[in-house]
């Protein structure tokens, strides 16, 4: 299942870079595509993780609205520091998935109604926090979350006019390294427990294929800007929910949840307790994505988080998250945010209307989720 996100990752960049003449893959694009799509993949972090515990968050986009404009409030109306009115704005967030994940925890109540009482509520209370008006503009500082970047260019030695930026070419051969050591030991690791894993041969091509992705689009970003200030947030967001995911007793609980909810409670999973902080962790993440999206533009608006909610719950399924819970990953749900991304950004390069990216970007998710239902009866499963 990674594999074929993998590849697909590829073809729609290979198919998007050739339909676009090349655009596509020009440094400022490729820097674009990290900073417009940033806040939804922050979204998808969080969403996946609801989703592998088998529930799921229409309220995100609401969520981020209301919070973009309380953090107009406090930073631009109230005058506080930058940082203060970030900390306040992510603990309004906690606040906010704490109200939901107390009905849906303790009160019994589905997910789907709670959190589409909160779309309702939220985006009523953001109409409420704005005043049917615009609030900016915000600190620079603050700006920085969604538009900064990160660099120390040079010239180029021999006369070429372009700049380029050895830290970011550096940081990106880091996260080479990086990657393959994880992925190396994470072979040997099934390989030592008798487990299954992909031929020698195709795991080399991808590494391959990682290695020339990875050092290619480290290039392109020091050649134009340096290192987004999102993407640095992203890249901490990936490490600190991967090893969550992966490593920690939350993380297996959340999948034990997932797979079978009633064998989790006989085996002692306090499975409330889990589901409570996977609500009050979706309203920090949503609390972040609404601060980015915000100060990417500079405003705080009543139009800001349409749709974030259905875009994060796309990445999250195509992805690879199985709809009926205990499936997914962080890092599948990042490739299928950015898949999603490119999606928007060539179609909207070759100059398609918006009326037809909807109807593909609602094509691809439908494929997507028939697969995993395919795979499901395919293996047996229902």
């Amino acid at each position: 299942g990674k594999n074929g996100i993998f590849i697909a990752l590829v073809a729609v960049v290979l198919l998007f870079s050739i339909t676009t003449n090349g655009i596509l893959l020009r440094p400022q694009n490729i820097s674009n595509l990290i900073v417009q799509n940033g806040y939804i993949l922050v979204l998808a972090i969080g969403m996946v993780l609801i989703i592998v515990a088998g529930h799921i968050d229409l309220s995100v986009g609401s969520v981020a609205a209301f919070i973009g404009a309380v953090s107009g409030v406090f930073a631009v109306h109230w005058g506080l520091p930058w940082w203060l009115a970030i900390i306040l704005s992510l603990l309004v967030g906690a606040v906010v998935g704490a109200w939901q994940g107390f009905w849906v925890a303790f009160v019994g109540i589905p997910a789907f109604i709670v959190t589409l009482a909160g779309m309702l509520i939220f985006r009523g209370l953001a109409l409420v926090v704005l005043g049917n008006a615009n609030i900016g503009s915000f600190p620079a500082e603050y700006r920085a979350i969604g538009n900064g970047f990160i660099n120390f260019p040079i010239d180029i030695p021999g006369g070429f006019k372009a700049h380029i930026d050895p830290v970011t070419l550096i940081v990106g051969l880091i996260a080479v390294g990086g990657i393959i050591v994880q992925q190396v030991r994470t072979r040997r690791g099934r390989v030592s427990y008798a487990q299954e894993v992909e031929p020698l041969g195709w795991f080399i091509a991808k590494m391959v294929l990682v290695v020339v992705g990875v050092g290619a689009f480290a290039y392109a970003l020091s050649v134009y800007k340096g290192i987004p200030v999102t993407l640095i947030i992203l890249a901490v967001l990936v490490l600190i929910y991967g090893t969550i995911q992966n490593r920690s007793v939350f993380g297996r609980h959340i999948y034990a949840i997932g797979g079978n909810r009633h064998a989790a409670e006989l085996s002692g999973i306090k499975t409330r307790q889990v589901d409570f902080w996977l609500f009050v962790n979706m309203g920090v993440l949503a609390a972040l994505a609404g601060m980015i999206f915000t100060a990417r533009l500079n405003l705080a608006g009543p139009k800001a988080g349409d749709g974030f909610e259905l875009e994060a719950i796309s990445a999250a399924f195509i992805g690879g998250a199985a709809v009926q819970g205990g499936v997914g990953t962080i890092g599948g749900a990042i490739i299928g945010g950015l898949i999603i991304g490119v999606l928007n950004n060539g179609m909207s390069i070759m100059g398609i209307g918006i009326e037809w990216q909807q109807a593909v970007k609602g094509f691809v998710l439908l494929l997507a989720v028939a697969f995993d239902v395919f795979n499901k009866r395919r293996s047996g499963g229902r």
